[in-house]
């Protein structure tokens, strides 16, 4: 399995948080309720990150990840 470092999918991710985000807003949602929402998602998605991260272990594993970032 090849996996890149997570920039395109990071940058999809933000466009809709913030897509949804506002569009939640200007139908009447606290402000401060979807940002508490989307911080505790982020919370979430960082912790499943970690749990599944995996230690580069050397240039090969480095290269792999270039090779598809």
């Amino acid at each position: 399995d090849a996996a890149g470092d997570g920039t395109t999918t990071a940058t999809v991710l933000a466009q809709a948080l913030i897509k949804e985000g506002m569009k939640n807003v200007a139908a009447g949602a606290n402000p401060m309720v979807v940002k508490k929402g989307i911080k505790n998602a982020v919370d979430t998605a960082i912790d499943t990150v970690v749990k599944n991260s995996k230690k580069v272990s050397g240039s090969d594993d480095i290269a792999r990840v270039a090779t598809v970032s």
